[in-house]
C-alpha cells in the first residue's frame, strides 16, 4: 500500500508497531524497521532473502542521533558527517551497546547515514528511534528508485510504502570505514573520493572481507545479461543484436546514475535479453556507475 498524503503519520504508526515501511531517500528506496524492534529487523532479512551476516545501514535524523549509536565516534566521522549530511554518505564506526547486533550482522561496527530527503527526515524526527533500512528489494537484485519499483518487488511483504517521488541520485550511498586510519572507501557513490580527500586529506582503497552493503562481487543484477563496454562503436554494434538494448551511461554520468536502475528494470519488463551498457569515464560519479554496472554483470 502507498500513500503520498499524510503518509508520514501512517509510516510512523506502522514502524512504531513493529512493521516494515519502504521509505524514499535521495539514493534509493529503503526497507525500514526501528532498530529497537529485533523482530522487525529479522523480518527485513527474511523479506529480502539477505544473509544474516550482511550489515544494515542505520538512518538517523541528525548527527546527535548518530553519536549515540557509536562507542567511539571518530574525528573522521565527525568531519565527514558535518560536511556531507544530510546526503549520500554512510560512515562506519564502532557500535555502542544500544545497537542490536542483528543490525550489524554480528560485527562490532555500525553503518550510519542521514538521508537528504525531507519526507524521510520528517519521519525520522517523529520516531522513538532511528531505523535500519537496506534497499527495498530482494537481495542482490536491482535497487528501487521509485515507489512502484518497491511494490513490484516486495508486494505485500512490506506493510507500507511511503511515496516520496523518484530518487534524485539513483545510486546507493558512498560508504566510508572510519574505524581505520586512513579511512577506507568501501563503496563508491555520489560523494566522490576527491570530495572526501578534500575533508580528510587521505583515503585508502577497500581491503579485507566484505563488511558493508555492496561489497560483494555480484550485486544490483537484473534478470537480463549485462555487458559493460567502453567503446561506443562496439556498444552500438552489440546493441544491434536481437533482443539487445543500449544504455548510454557515458554521455551524462549524473543522469545515467539517476536512471540506471530504472533502465535495467525496463529491459527486464520488455523482455530484453542483453543490456549493453556504455560505461562513463572513471571520474566523479562515473566511478560509482561503473561499480554498479560491473557488479550487475558479474557472473552472468
Amino acid at each position: 500500500m502507498s500513500d503520498s498524503d499524510g503518509g508520514v503519520a501512517r509510516a510512523r504508526d506502522v514502524l512504531e508497531a513493529g512493521g516494515l515501511v519502504a521509505l524514499p531517500t535521495e539514493t534509493v528506496y529503503g526497507l525500514a524497521a526501528l532498530i529497537t524492534r529485533g523482530d522487525a529487523l529479522r523480518r527485513i532479512f527474511a523479506v529480502k532473502g539477505r544473509p544474516a551476516d550482511h550489515p544494515l545501514i542505520v538512518h538517523v535524523a541528525d548527527m546527535e542521533h548518530a553519536r549515540v549509536l557509536s562507542r567511539n565516534w571518530s574525528p573522521a566521522a565527525e568531519r565527514l558527517a558535518a560536511r556531507f549530511w544530510p546526503g549520500p554518505l554512510t560512515v562506519i564506526v564502532e557500535r555502542s551497546a544500544t545497537v542490536d547486533p542483528v543490525v550489524s550482522g554480528g560485527l562490532d561496527t555500525v553503518a550510519i547515514r542521514c538521508p537528504d530527503h525531507e519526507v524521510t527526515l520528517q519521519l525520522l524526527r517523529s520516531l522513538s528511534a532511528p531505523v535500519a533500512a537496506p534497499s527495498a528489494n530482494r537481495f542482490g537484485r536491482v535497487s528501487p528508485t521509485c515507489a512502484q519499483h518497491v511494490i513490484d518487488d516486495l508486494g505485500d511483504d512490506v506493510d507500507f510504502v511511503l511515496d516520496g517521488g523518484a530518487s534524485v541520485v539513483g545510486l546507493e550511498s558512498t560508504i566510508v570505514d572510519c574505524t581505520v586510519d586512513p579511512v577506507q572507501i568501501l563503496r563508491p557513490g555520489a560523494v566522490t573520493e576527491s570530495e572526501i580527500r578534500a575533508v580528510l586529506s587521505e583515503t585508502s582503497p577497500a581491503a579485507g572481507p566484505s563488511r558493508a552493503s555492496g561489497m560483494l562481487e555480484s550485486h544490483y543484477a537484473p534478470r537480463c545479461r549485462v555487458l559493460a563496454v567502453v567503446d561506443r562503436d562496439e556498444a552500438r554494434q552489440l546493441s544491434m543484436q536481437p533482443d539487445s538494448r543500449l544504455i548510454d551511461a557515458a554521455h551524462d554520468p549524473e543522469s545515467a546514475a539517476r536512471t540506471l536502475y530504472a533502465d535495467l528494470r525496463r529491459c527486464d519488463a520488455d523482455g530484453i535479453a542483453v543490456a549493453v551498457v556504455l560505461l562513463p569515464p572513471a571520474t566523479g560519479i562515473g566511478i560509482a556507475v561503473r561499480d554498479r554496472v560491473f557488479k550487475a554483470a558479474a557472473g552472468r
